[in-house]
């Protein structure tokens, strides 16, 4: 089963109606893409705690790292540049934080909140390398603008 986006961006809108605090938002997000499509193995929310550092917030899918620096990692990357990071095979990125050992590939998403600022990062990982393409990074994108950055 792959995702159906168009699907999950309405079931995604209509379940965050009207919603305002962020961990509800970033619960209900997850909870949705995680079972939206086979290949995501872990679906979560990394949050910009304080300048510079990510705490785990919530996802779906086996435990995760509880803090990521902004240097370190694909998270942190991410919330460092303030744009998607797109990974065809895990073990090729430096400084790749194996949180579990069975990621082959992932696709981290700035998150955004309505001033522009980076919030979180919406970290999907994958036990199947090369998983995430353009299209899921763009459809993506859109459901977290959409939820996010009212």
């Amino acid at each position: 089963m792959t995702a159906d986006y168009d699907t999950l961006a309405k079931t995604i809108a209509a379940l965050t109606e009207g919603e305002t605090d962020n961990v509800a938002l970033m619960a209900t997000v997850a909870c949705e893409v995680h079972h939206s499509d086979d290949r995501f193995d872990w679906t979560g929310f990394y949050r910009v705690t304080e300048p510079g550092l990510l705490k785990i917030g919530p996802y779906q899918g086996g435990h995760g790292c509880l803090v990521i620096p902004f240097d370190r990692g694909v998270c942190g990357a991410a919330a460092r540049t303030g744009e998607v990071q797109l990974v065809p095979d895990v073990d090729a990125f430096p400084g790749h934080i194996a949180c579990a050992s069975s990621t082959r590939s992932e696709v981290v998403l700035p998150v955004h909140n309505a001033a522009g600022d980076v919030i979180a990062v919406f970290d999907i990982d994958s036990d199947q390398p090369n998983a995430f393409n353009e299209q899921d990074e763009r459809k993506l994108s859109e459901i977290l603008a959409g939820v996010f950055a009212k």
